[in-house]
């Protein structure tokens, strides 16, 4: 590593401390939306989600997200309902491990032992 002449914090080496991460920001769902978590995938970027407010959605993954969101089973993220088909709706977000740790903890999810 190339060292600068001057003695500032450019030339100090940093360091990762697990356990000891920074703030983490989880995004909260914003007027329809709401979270999810994939139960079943389809094929063609659809997959079943079960909602949070008790339904199973038939949920797709936008075109302008198909090479950006790789989703599994179990994965949690927001989906927002069709405004003509309330059974059907648009992956919008993916929840981080550590996001889903604070929703827990903020009680907005309800965490199933099945699931996870």
């Amino acid at each position: 590593m190339p060292q600068f002449k001057d003695k500032s914090k450019r030339n100090k080496p940093r360091e990762f401390v697990p356990g000891q991460g920074g703030v983490v920001r989880a995004r909260m769902p914003k007027g329809r939306e709401i979270i999810g978590i994939i139960t079943q995938r389809l094929g063609a970027s659809r997959m079943y989600i079960s909602c949070m407010d008790g339904k199973l959605r038939n949920c797709r993954v936008p075109g302008r997200l198909r090479r950006e969101l790789w989703l599994r089973e179990g994965d949690v993220v927001i989906v927002e309902p069709w405004e003509f088909d309330d059974d059907k709706a648009d992956i919008l977000f993916k929840y981080s491990k550590a996001a889903i740790d604070k929703l827990r903890a903020r009680g907005m999810l309800k965490a199933r032992e099945s699931e996870f």
